[in-house]
């Protein structure tokens, strides 16, 4: 499985054969400007984790091209679907086994408007069980007990989290996420991207590893595998 970061919640992700599309946030943002073109995105399946327009602002445009089934709750799926979209529905607690392995739809405490105003329902985050690993998306969240339930089911290769504060957890919190979901890899998402989530990459690495984690900060258009 390959995990390429596109920039605050955007993921790209390979697997079996199929590419999947996180929270596509990538044209308005001037950092993936030369690095990501939308335009020649391959894309079988787009993850939505909520509403709001940073991650949602490519959704269409992409979905319109490439047919991309798009992925996330009821409400979000029920937006998309009445505009002619291909949409797979879930709720907290489903898993649905898909042609590149298996998602969970989980918790995530935060919340979810569409730019046009309409409810985007409740937030959420995945779990993705592919190629013999296990990856989980928290999407924006605050930390919560509820991420204590996940290694009741699920043995984690990555974690990815949101570490930029204000509208989300901060690093401290994140360190604290990624024990209950007893990871030790991570992968920092939603930061940098304005002046509210700017971090310090020093301090938030070696926060980690003090507590004998990894916290990788990628590049825009950098990738690891997992």
């Amino acid at each position: 499985m390959k995990v390429t970061f596109y920039g605050q919640n955007s993921l790209y992700i390979e697997t079996e054969g199929k590419k999947l599309l996180v929270d596509p946030f990538i044209s308005p943002n001037e950092a993936t400007h030369g690095i990501v073109d939308i335009n020649t995105l391959e894309v079988d399946y787009i993850l939505v984790t909520h509403a709001h327009q940073d991650h949602v602002y490519d959704v269409e445009t992409i979905a319109k091209r490439t047919n991309a089934v798009i992925v996330s709750n009821a409400e979000i799926a029920s937006y998309y679907g009445e505009k002619g979209f291909q949409t797979h529905p879930m709720n907290h607690g489903g898993t649905w086994e898909f042609d590149f392995g298996s998602l969970k739809y989980v918790t995530a405490i935060h919340s979810s408007t569409f730019p046009d105003g309409k409810s985007g329902g409740l937030p959420g985050g995945f779990v993705l069980v592919s190629c013999g690993k296990t990856v989980y998306i928290a999407g924006d969240t605050s930390l919560t007990l509820d991420m204590k339930l996940i290694p009741m089911f699920f043995k984690l290769d990555l974690a990815i989290l949101p570490i930029g504060d204000n509208f989300t957890m901060g690093v401290d919190e994140a360190v604290v996420a990624a024990e209950f979901v007893e990871c030790d890899k991570i992968l920092g998402c939603h930061y940098d991207t304005f002046g509210y989530i700017k971090i310090d990459h020093d301090y938030a690495k070696s926060t980690f590893e003090q507590k004998g984690k990894e916290l990788i900060l990628l590049n825009i258009g950098a990738s690891i595998n997992v």
